[in-house]
């Protein structure tokens, strides 16, 4: 017998109540390197601010110029938003004294939480021997930071092996993080085997699942070529022929979105990260339609 349109709705808003229930939320943004981008930034910024998100993170660049983009845009964000600005900090480049002083200034500056990650290598530089983990712990040593580290449900690029991967996630969360946030990925199932691959190790912070919201197909196999993250067969066939249809590129890639934090909510999932890109509409739609909303932000 086929349900009525008052029986869907009824139903579709029991789903959406279950769904809103305890949800966190974070963003991450990246350091604008011109004025346009810098308005796009405060834009999406602006937009997000009433959903009352557990932090925002600000991506850290290579060069100097990029690091003290990073600065100043964290410092910013808490004189303007009020939110918690959670820097990237990377340690492969960066002088042991250096990142002491990067971390008191944070501090003196009122800034709790920190992204802790090794960092990628780049061409041309020199590189220390500290990995996250020993990243996590000098700053443990310089204050009681907040800390956040990376996580791979699909393996990090230069890991010898799944469990070589594994063991480094522990040795970051034995130095003190207090939770990770995954690396973007498309099938929900790597996720999960992760989650109970990280409790059999004895991982026990959170997980938290990171949401790349697709808007441009091309831009996301570039993305996934360098982070070793899958692009199912079924992600291509739905953006097919939408080369030129930027609007309903992003329709579709929040619909994907939707699809996978409504699974992994209840699969027990509470928190989500989501990697904006500097836009806002895409992650304020999948909010809104989770129940995370500007007048539920406090029961969120």
């Amino acid at each position: 017998m086929s349900l009525s349109h008052a029986q869907h709705l009824e139903l579709l808003n029991h789903s959406v109540s279950e769904l809103k229930d305890d949800i966190q939320v974070s963003f991450e943004f990246f350091p604008p390197g011109t004025e346009k981008a810098e308005a796009s930034l405060w834009e999406a910024l602006d937009r997000l601010v009433p959903l009352a998100p557990r932090f925002v993170s600000v991506t850290y660049g290579h060069s100097e110029e990029g690091r003290e983009r990073t600065h100043k845009v964290i410092k910013q964000i808490g004189e303007r938003t009020g939110l918690t600005a959670a820097p990237h900090l990377t340690c492969i480049d960066t002088p042991e004294a250096e990142l002491r002083q990067i971390a008191r200034d944070y501090w003196q500056n009122g800034i709790r939480h920190i992204v802790a990650l090794r960092g990628d290598k780049q061409p041309g530089r020199q590189y220390t021997n500290y990995y996250a983990s020993d990243l996590v712990r000098i700053l443990r040593e310089e204050g009681d930071f907040d800390i956040s580290v990376a996580a791979y449900p699909e393996v990090h690029p230069e890991a010898k092996s799944a469990q070589a991967d594994l063991l480094a996630l522990r040795k970051k969360v034995e130095a003190g993080a207090n939770r990770a946030i995954t690396q973007f990925f498309f099938d929900v199932e790597s996720y999960l085997r992760f989650r109970d691959r990280c409790v059999s190790a004895g991982i026990d912070v959170e997980i938290v699942p990171g949401i790349l919201p697709v808007s441009n197909f091309e831009t996301l196999k570039r993305f996934a070529d360098l982070t070793n993250v899958a692009v199912p067969s079924w992600l291509a066939q739905r953006f097919a022929g939408l080369e030129n249809d930027p609007t309903t590129r992003s329709l579709v890639g929040a619909s994907i979105a939707i699809d996978q934090v409504r699974v992994l909510r209840k699969e027990g999932v509470k928190e989500f990260h989501f990697y904006t890109l500097n836009r806002a509409e895409q992650s304020y739609a999948i909010c809104h339609t989770l129940g995370v909303r500007p007048q539920l932000a406090k029961a969120c």
